[in-house]
């Protein structure tokens, strides 16, 4: 296995005589020994099945040759897709791309049909299970479940017995984990029934490599997978306890989660509103969402979560994901969970060992899928017999998830396995053994220096089960192939294991179902509106922030360094003030020396601090605070709008390096990055100005970006009138440059440097965007829409926003015997003021609703 056929390079050429599949054959060397050759249909050194053949001879003549192009373009979509898979111990950082492999895996109609009904007759087993295990324990009573392989594992929930579910299922989703023997039969290894994850990355990995093939993807018939989301929603809608219209969300445990874009994803694909605990709120035994708006009852919910974080007063009381008071509401039948919380003990490895004896005691069947031959050493019996099989076995723990610390006992060495061996006899109910299974192996392209080859890598299968309605469930036609990274047998992605698409394939018709409703009445459909959670909405109001405080010191940096070094850079009065707005807004300490006294040195220290994130607030800390903002509601943003927020902060980053290790680096460079970060700030602020919905959320967004506008350009004017910076052209230039103004102004007034003039443009004129004015009545009408006020009204929050109808440019004009120009610098200190007052009311009022405690949704 580790020596590969290399490609000569007549096989790409034109010159080629060989068919496609002569080529797949002759690159693709089998399988290894023990090993099911999933190209050759299991046949050692045979030809590929016919459906590879199929598959193969789609590509065309030039398909191989073609192949490399067609992964860069697979890696180019996973990228700009911003498909990611967390894993907490990358020494680059949390987040990493999605690994994503060139073919598919390939299912015939005959084999799927043995492993559909298989899966279907488990997932019902297992419902029945916990239905006993919460309820009359006959199964303990009669012996066939060991008590301390249910009620001694953590994951069994004594506040649940006794409780039935809202729906009268247990189970809503299910998945299990499936591999191939030698003779290409199906097996189960494991089973995941607390929050199964794969649903979304596997609906991902059907979009990129169906358009990457899709000659092949028609001619095979492959089944598609829409059906069955839409029979999972339509399920749960139909079992809520609700009289009409039920709203289910979808609980994540936020951005930091593993599978966090799947979680976006799914809420994104089937409609549902994404939330964290934080968003959920009991009272009187029912579900709320805390909502702008108030509390929206909540009747089902699709849980992304571990049973054990779900409610901190009943559970673990250190959780901060849960909802306290969730298994109040779901034992009073209020609330329907999927799955129903409670179903950890069932994915302990030990469990596969017991239901053979419970399928024939509850279904009177036997199993049509058998799982791999498991013995929990908690029984003496099956101790002893397995003990001496440790070399050929895998020993996982007991009370663990599936695949937690399994090892391989063929990788011990004899001191290890007697180790082994005395660890077991004394924690015998802790340990459970495996049989080996080798698993089968499924062809992958691989590019390297030496020639492009396909290589055979071992997979594991994960089968989804969904419930379509009361104790009805259907098998998703398709699944998540999980595949090893290299000859070792380890398909897990936290190992940097790989994915496949799952190409099954049908006899029949191909369904052509789609999440589209077609035939739901149009009756109030004017009248929905998308509520917008407090959390989402407090996000978006930062991130409306931070994009504009971005915006802000971006300009303010590059007026500086430009400033510094252009023909200006004597001006005393343009200096101080550069001085106070960059110590102001963070780009420079406050113990570096302004510019009037030590330029060189400010310079070099704004330069220095641009990429800071930590122990400064500058354009980094900015442009990072950003990105998370936009991550926590990533599922109400446009993938484009999300690419622009990651490369503009990638490309920053990288850019600003530079500095660390080019001692020369130069404010020629600083300013580059900087000019391409207004770029990327420009797409960010166009996006979110035409391409939200106008929606609430929206609105808190606008009014954290105007909100901070009015502060920022108050404070600059008044820090330019303070320092006299006005009386210097150089300087007045400058004021007009970071309102942005330059071109409109000199269109305007010419070569006018009046302050009249200045505060005509930059304070009353309410058509510039970029002036007080503006602002201050787009802000007071962005704050009525959102309060829901009659046109013409004003809700009392607006009415701390200064109103530019009352603004006279007489009297701003007007000095004191001091020379001081009192009632312009009053009224830009109101504006500061009123931003920073209205960024407190509208946190009590929208996020925190502690402003009026009739409305406190609070935990």
């Amino acid at each position: 296995m580790d020596k590969h056929t290399d490609p000569s390079p007549s096989l790409f050429g034109a010159d080629a005589q060989e068919s496609p599949t002569a080529l797949a054959a002759a690159l693709a060397p089998p399988a290894a020994a023990g090993h099911y050759d999933e190209l050759r249909g299991g046949v050692p050194g045979g030809a590929p099945a016919p459906e590879w053949s199929h598959f193969f001879e789609t590509l065309g003549r030039d398909g191989f040759a073609d192949l490399n192009r067609r992964t860069t373009n697979l890696e180019r979509q996973v990228r700009d897709n911003g498909i990611t898979y967390n894993v907490y111990a990358d020494a680059d950082g949390p987040q990493r791309p999605w690994s994503l492999d060139l073919f598919p895996l390939i299912i015939s109609p005959q084999s799927w049909a043995k492993l559909e009904a298989g899966v279907l007759q488990r997932v019902k087993l297992l419902d029945r299970v916990m239905a006993d295990v919460y309820g009359p324990q006959q199964l303990l009573a009669g012996n066939l479940l060991p008590p301390a392989l249910v009620q001694g594992h953590p994951g069994y929930l004594r506040p649940m017995h006794g409780v039935k579910p809202a729906s009268g299922m247990h189970l809503h989703i299910a998945a299990f984990d499936m591999a191939r023997d030698p003779a290409g039969d199906w097996w189960v290894v494991s089973q995941r029934t607390q929050a199964p994850s794969g649903l979304g990355y596997l609906l991902e990995n059907r979009l990129i490599i169906s358009r990457s093939f899709p000659e092949a993807f028609r001619d095979l018939k492959v089944q598609r997978l829409a059906a069955t989301y839409r029979a999972l929603v339509d399920g749960m809608r139909a079992m809520c306890p609700a009289q009409s219209d039920p709203r289910i969300v979808l609980l994540t445990p936020g951005p930091y989660n593993e599978t966090y874009f799947e979680h976006a994803y799914l809420a994104r694909y089937l409609g549902l509103t994404l939330v964290e605990g934080s968003d959920l709120t009991v009272r009187d035994e029912r579900l709320y969402l805390k909502t702008l708006q108030g509390l929206e009852p909540v009747h089902g919910l699709l849980k992304r979560l571990d049973d054990e974080f779900l409610d901190p007063l009943e559970l673990r009381s250190d959780s901060r994901l849960g909802v306290p008071g969730l298994l109040q509401a779901i034992r009073a039948g209020n609330v329907l969970v999927a799955n129903a919380p409670g179903s950890a003990f069932l994915e302990s490895t030990a469990m596969l060992g017991f239901l053979p004896a419970l399928s024939r005691h509850l279904l009177g069947e036997e199993l049509k899928l058998p799982s791999l031959a498991t013995w929990w050493c908690g029984e003496r019996a099956a101790m002893q017999a397995v003990l001496p099989q440790l070399a050929t076995s895998v020993i996982k723990p007991t009370y663990a998830g599936p695949g937690a610390g399994a090892t391989l006992g063929r990788s011990l060495s004899r001191r290890e396995l007697d180790e082994w061996a005395g660890r077991i006899v004394r924690e015998a109910e802790e340990h459970t053994i495996q049989a080996y299974l080798p698993l089968s192996q499924m062809p992958t392209w691989k590019q390297s220096p030496q020639g492009d080859h396909i290589v055979p890598r071992s997979l594991m299968l994960r089968v989804f089960a969904v419930s379509d309605g009361p104790q009805s469930w259907r098998v998703l036609p398709g699944g998540l192939c999980r595949i090893a990274s290299t000859e070792l047998e380890i398909t897990s992605m936290q190992r940097g294991g790989s994915s496949a698409d799952t190409w099954v394939l049908t006899d029949g018709e191909v369904d052509p179902t789609s999440l589209l409703h077609h035939d739901q009445p149009a009756v109030d459909i004017a009248h929905r509106s998308r509520s917008v959670t407090s959390r989402a909405g407090e996000n978006l109001f930062w991130l409306g922030r931070y994009t504009e405080r971005t915006e802000n010191t971006t300009r303010l940096a590059r007026l500086a360094l430009e400033s510094l070094n252009g023909e200006d850079q004597t001006s005393q009065p343009l200096l101080a003030w550069l001085g106070e707005m960059a110590v102001a807004n963070a780009l420079v300490l406050p113990a570096v020396p302004p510019p009037t006294q030590g330029r060189r040195v400010f310079e070099r220290s704004l330069i220095a601090s641009l990429a800071e994130s930590d122990d400064s607030a500058s354009v980094g800390y900015n442009l990072a605070s950003l990105r998370l903002a936009a991550s926590a509601v990533r599922e109400r943003l446009s993938q484009e709008q999300w690419n622009v927020i990651v490369r503009a902060e990638r490309e920053f980053i990288e850019g600003c390096a530079m500095s660390e290790v080019d001692s020369d680096y130069s404010s020629v460079e600083a300013l580059r990055v900087l000019e391409t970060l207004s770029g990327h700030t420009a797409a960010m602020t166009g996006a979110q100005t035409d391409r939200m919905t106008r929606d609430d959320g929206w609105r808190l967004l606008s009014s954290g970006r105007h909100l901070e506008r009015l502060a920022f350009l108050s404070s600059a004017l008044g820090w330019a009138i303070e320092t006299d910076a006005l009386s210097d052209e150089g300087g007045f230039e400058a004021v007009v440059a970071l309102f942005d103004s330059t071109i409109t102004f000199h269109a305007q007034y010419q070569q006018r440097h009046d302050i009249p003039a200045l505060l005509d443009l930059l304070v009353l004129d309410r058509d510039n965007p970029r002036s007080l004015g503006w602002v201050a009545q787009t802000l007071r009408g962005r704050l009525a829409k959102l309060a829901g006020s009659a046109p013409g009204e004003l809700p009392e929050i607006a009415l701390v926003v200064p109103d530019p109808q009352r603004w006279s440019l007489q009297a701003m004009c007007e000095r004191d015997e001091n020379g001081r120009y009192t009632a312009l610098l009053d009224l830009l200190q109101q504006c500061t003021d009123a931003a920073y007052k209205l960024s407190d009311d509208l946190g009590a009022r929208y996020f925190t609703h502690s402003g009026d405690s009739r409305r406190s949704v609070g935990a």
